[in-house]
């Protein structure tokens, strides 16, 4: 047996797709390309696939990462180029390389996710770069959303682990394009979402476009690894 890991990316064409749907979507590219897929064990095997973190509804990424275990030897390179050709447009395999197969999960390894976030607002851009500072020096920020009909609480402060403005395009009829860089916090213990930290920072307005731009995991921490 063998374990692979790739690093993809998900475009505007398919950014609707949902975690499930993008999981039997992969199950079938492996499968039309002819990757040697293991199973596991049990009455309803199913491809000993798993993904770093799931990618919400909307949102592009060029960061995403995926463990396959494949129940024969194949150069990393190959599954990478074989599986290219089944891809449709909006989804692109930009590395694919050998991992352990007694490492770690990849979700139990994640640390931080980073993000590209667009947002269209008539707020100056003084305004914008003293509610970041402002935010910034919160020692805590109490946040809550529905789970269902259920309330769940917690600390946004401690899931934000960097924030800044990366760039203003002013337009005189719309406002502005702010463009902004955020690294979230994205482990067992709680993961931040783009759109709650824009609502932090006061914006009226929803994102225009919530783009990944990287996953960290625990050992890359502090290396200066961009895997």
């Amino acid at each position: 047996m063998q374990r692979v890991r790739l690093k993809f990316g998900r475009g505007e064409q398919v950014k609707f797709i949902s975690h499930l749907d993008m999981l039997r979507f992969w199950e079938r590219a492996f499968r039309r390309a002819g990757i040697p897929l293991a199973y596991s064990q049990g009455f309803t095997a199913h491809p000993r696939l798993s993904l770093a973190a799931p990618l919400a509804v909307g949102v592009t990424s060029e960061a995403e990462l995926m463990d396959v275990r494949l129940n024969r030897w194949m150069p990393p390179h190959s599954v990478m180029m074989l599986v290219k050709t089944q891809l449709p447009e909006g989804f692109d395999v930009f590395d694919a390389w050998e991992v352990g197969l007694s490492a770690p999960s990849l979700q139990s390894c994640l640390a931080f996710a980073a993000y590209r976030v667009e947002v269209r607002s008539d707020k100056s851009e003084q305004w914008v770069k003293a509610s970041i500072h402002s935010l910034l020096q919160a020692k805590t920020l109490p946040w809550y959303h529905y789970r269902g009909t259920k309330v769940h609480s917690y600390d946004l402060r401690v899931l934000i682990g960097d924030l800044g403005l990366i760039d203003c395009h002013p337009e005189r009829s719309e406002g502005s394009l702010y463009v902004l860089g955020m690294r979230l916090r994205c482990d067992a213990n709680g993961s931040g979402r783009p759109e709650q930290v824009v609502t932090a920072l006061g914006f009226s307005e929803c994102p225009e476009s919530i783009h990944r731009t990287k996953l960290t995991l625990k050992g890359d921490l502090g290396t200066g690894a961009q895997q």
